[in-house]
């Protein structure tokens, strides 16, 4: 086994997060920016579901909140960097939940992790943007034709993430 899904904090989990958020900062950064409320749209999702699948929510939450917050404060988007360490963070935790830890996942389990995932991301960000960031209502819901097309596209990190799984033979 190369992984352990265990609770327990092991060099290979703390490796996995470090990797794992490593790589959602780059795939995030490859970003094309929205005006409204100065996000942008990006796949980095897809690595956040692709890493809570195969390491669990520890691994997930960890390495899809500071990735992906990472990527706000080197693309500029420093503003939208704590809310990101969260909303990411939870949306790696509960997929990573959801899921477990099974070898080969259902495709239930799947689809409801998915959908969990992106109801985070699109609350998360509109919630922060309308009432804590300041923008108001309108500028939320402008961002929202970006961030429902960012959650849809993390599907592309199921097929991922079980063909990762079975090469590790998690």
């Amino acid at each position: 086994m190369i992984v352990n899904n265990s609770n327990k904090m092991d060099s290979r989990k703390l490796a996995a997060m470090a990797i794992m958020g490593a790589l959602t900062t780059v795939v995030t950064m490859f970003a094309l920016p929205f005006a409204p409320t100065g996000g942008f749209f990006n796949l980095g999702d897809a690595i956040v579901m692709t890493t809570a699948i195969v390491f669990g929510p520890i691994v997930g939450a960890v390495a899809g909140g500071v990735g992906s917050a990472l990527a706000d404060l080197l693309l500029g988007y420093s503003a939208f960097a704590p809310f990101t360490l969260i909303i990411k963070g939870l949306e790696g935790f509960l997929i990573g939940t959801i899921v477990g830890t099974q070898e080969k996942p259902s495709l239930v389990k799947l689809g409801i992790a998915w959908v969990v995932g992106g109801v985070t991301i699109v609350g998360g960000y509109w919630f922060a943007e309308a009432f804590i960031m300041g923008l108001g209502v309108p500028a939320a819901n402008a961002e929202i034709i970006i961030n429902i097309p960012q959650a849809v596209g993390s599907i592309i990190g199921i097929p991922i993430a079980l063909g990762v799984k079975s090469r590790l033979k998690i």
